[in-house]
């Protein structure tokens, strides 16, 4: 009897514990699936913070550029430029990898001329937006629409008028972006690679192909990087397409603590076998004949710069040279050169920047469908050119500009008078965002 007991006495007490078997499964489970989640979390603090990383570093060596309309970029041929990043998004709808920016120029252009036509005022609009957003590390893809005509490669200006008919707006870049090292990439329709002035490359012409930057730091400052673009210009159905193939070698070296010398030197060879796309805003006054171009077009670039900024840090001077050498060309009138000399900046609030730029351009020693705009002769040129920049309150620009030019050639002239200089002065006023 007292076995009995003892027995029933002990399935009595066991009998709880057999009872929460059920309740210790359930927060087994419960505490794995926790361990998962916790797990799965880390992870994307991990690759979020690695994405930062990179973005970080993107940053810090992508080159500083100024604002895209400072009195440098709208001269005929402006300091040496560089592709800028594109501005960070911020507020409390910012994503991890994307960024996002823009710009908007309202300008006011007054045309005079001697003898050529009438004087001429026009009111004329730019807007832009551009995102970038990196979906891995070493891995960005980018975006800008821009207003314009999308059939003129060098302006997304929109001259104001037409009883109030809506802006054109385009897709004016679209592109994938590789950087690994040294290395950074580009295919699709991509921002321009090459150091530049606009005697030779327009600042709106968007390369549309491949290509890449390879840059190495060479120690004390010096850098050396080597760039080269296929260059994609017009795709036919039974003829050899058109295209560019090319490369160009960038050295920055500093002289001194306040003294820095830039060399660029670049070779373009295009092959022209195609022109079915191109229409009288592309041939512009490059030499013409039968409906093709007269000359070949294999241009040899040079470009050196000297930056001082002993003086002030916010007057640093800058001179600038530019000279071009068309190798393919069937007429003597075959090479040109800029020379500019600016001095300050327009980076902040209060910051003033002054410049002069003198040109001269033979007829086809330039491809004029990728060339400046900023006057109504495009190649046979011989220019002036003075600006003046204030920068009001941070990431707003005014600046005033005056081009004095005229034919370079008499034989080249076409519809310009040979003698008559012309001017166009231009008020602009630009706000980045």
């Amino acid at each position: 009897m007292r076995f009995v007991l003892l027995a029933a006495a002990a399935l009595s007490a066991a009998s709880p514990a057999l009872a929460q078997d059920p309740r210790l499964d359930t927060l087994e489970r419960r505490l794995t699936e926790q361990q998962q989640r916790i797990q799965q979390l880390e992870s994307l603090v991990a690759e979020q913070a690695a994405l930062l990383k990179q973005v970080r570093a993107e940053r810090a060596a992508a080159p500083v550029a100024p604002p895209p309309m400072a009195v440098a970029a709208a001269l005929a041929a402006p300091s040496v430029a560089v592709v800028a990043a594109v501005p960070a998004a911020t507020g409390p709808f910012r994503i991890p990898g994307l960024d996002v920016g823009g710009d908007l120029r309202v300008r006011q252009e007054l045309n005079v001329s001697a003898a050529d036509a009438r004087d001429r005022g026009r009111s004329v609009l730019r807007a832009r937006i551009r995102a970038a957003y990196t979906i891995a590390p070493g891995l960005t893809v980018g975006a800008q629409l821009a207003t314009g005509d999308p059939d003129d490669p060098n302006s997304t200006d929109v001259t104001l008028g037409s009883f109030l008919d809506d802006l054109n707006v385009s897709l004016d870049q679209a592109w994938l972006r590789y950087t690994h090292g040294g290395l950074t990439a580009y295919a699709g329709k991509f921002p321009n690679i090459f150091q530049r002035t606009d005697m030779v490359w327009d600042g709106d012409v968007v390369p549309q192909g491949l290509g890449a930057v390879y840059a190495a730091d060479l120690g004390g400052g010096a850098k050396l990087d080597a760039r080269a673009i296929y260059f994609v210009i017009d795709e036919a159905q039974a003829a050899r397409d058109s295209d560019m193939l090319g490369g160009q070698i960038v050295a920055a070296v500093p002289l001194s603590p306040a003294l820095k010398a830039t060399l660029a030197g670049g070779y373009y060879h295009y092959r022209l076998d195609s022109v079915g796309g191109a229409d009288s805003g592309d041939f512009r006054s490059n030499l013409i004949v039968g409906g093709r171009y007269r000359s070949d077009f294999h241009l040899l670039n040079g470009i050196a710069a000297l930056a001082w900024s002993g003086a002030s840090p916010r007057w640093p001077v800058t001179f600038t040279a530019d000279y071009v050498k068309n190798l393919g060309a069937a007429v003597s009138a075959d090479s040109g050169f800029n020379l500019e000399l600016a001095a300050g900046r327009t980076a902040q609030k209060g910051d003033w920047r002054i410049a002069y730029n003198y040109s001269e351009v033979g007829v086809d020693a330039v491809f004029a469908a990728f060339s400046h705009d900023n006057t109504n002769i495009a190649t046979n040129y011989q220019l002036h050119g003075f600006g003046l920049a204030y920068v009001p309150v941070k990431d707003v620009v005014l600046d005033l500009v005056l081009y004095h030019y005229k034919p370079l050639d008499a034989l080249y002239t076409g519809t310009n008078q040979p003698n008559d200089w012309l001017d166009r002065i231009r008020l602009n006023f630009l706000v980045n965002f």
